[in-house]
């Protein structure tokens, strides 16, 4: 099985399962404290580069309640609802994502609103309500079975007024110590519609072949990562997409987890930055 690096992956694998019979919807995760949830919804068939846009001119907000706590999650487009095995650009699925940190009974209430930029409206009456709007439902959340260093035994990590980050389960400090390059790592190849933008030049801009491990590898010249002395340290087991996509890259974290890493720095848009891929 893949060595995870820590609470990069723990939100991965989930299963199907029922929940308030009269609420709309589809739940998905398991059901215990600091496990991931999805809750997808039937909503306007649309696409990527449609008007209105589904990622600015519609907005899902969830509303999750347990007893005096209130969370409010924002929801996105989501295609047909597996792109990551279709491509697709175009469908009638909206999700949220959703980590219960307590167990017993959660409620929550649905707001789906189309607009004029209304994904960056902070009204929460911006915009007109439509389709799902409105809809609520419930589900009840039991302990975390668990272990350590799996993050979804130690909670999340909160700010305390300290120096170092704390779990919220268990109030233990986490020691971060981990690789601070490449900040692009999500300039994969795999990746759909991930390409160069024309990026600083540097290793990945070359003809050169290099060599690990005595491994000779060739350069791409895509201006993208590719991995490929890490599709060795992938595990059956561990995720993939499309047959064999995604294995390099998650080989690579597999190996930096061998190491002994812990955190992984990354940009999430760098597309106007210096590497312009991401």
């Amino acid at each position: 099985m893949m060595r995870y690096s820590t609470g990069l992956w723990c939100l991965l694998g989930l299963f199907q399962l029922a929940f308030s019979q009269n609420s709309p919807g589809l739940l998905e995760g398991e059901l215990k404290v600091w496990h991931s949830l999805t809750l997808t919804f039937e909503g306007p068939q649309t696409h990527e580069g449609a008007s209105p846009n589904p990622f600015t001119d519609y907005r899902l907000q969830v509303r999750f309640v347990h007893a005096d706590t209130t969370y409010s999650v924002p929801g996105y487009y989501a295609a047909d609802g597996q792109a990551a095995e279709s491509s697709a650009s175009s469908g009638n699925k909206w999700r949220v994502h959703f980590t219960p940190d307590r167990p017993g009974v959660w409620t929550y209430e649905v707001s789906f609103r189309q607009g004029h930029q209304v994904a960056v409206n902070p009204s929460p009456q911006a915009g007109t309500p439509l389709a799902f709007d409105g809809a609520s439902g419930s589900f009840t959340i039991g302990p975390s079975d668990k272990q350590a260093p799996d993050f979804r035994a130690l909670g999340r990590l909160q700010y305390t007024g300290g120096h170092y980050l704390k779990f919220a389960a268990t109030g233990e400090y986490y020691i971060k110590g981990g690789s601070d390059s490449p900040e692009n790592f999500l300039g994969y190849y795999e990746f759909d519609n991930t390409r160069d933008h024309g990026g600083n030049p540097n290793a990945l801009h070359t003809n050169q072949s290099y060599e690990s491990q005595g491994v000779s590898y060739a350069y791409h010249n895509d201006g993208l990562h590719h991995y490929d002395p890490h599709l060795q340290d992938w595990q059956p087991g561990d995720p993939s997409w499309q047959g064999d996509k995604g294995k390099r890259i998650i080989g690579a974290i597999n190996y930096l987890a061998s190491e002994g890493v812990n955190v992984q720095y990354m940009l999430t848009n760098n597309v106007e930055g210096d590497g312009r891929e991401v």
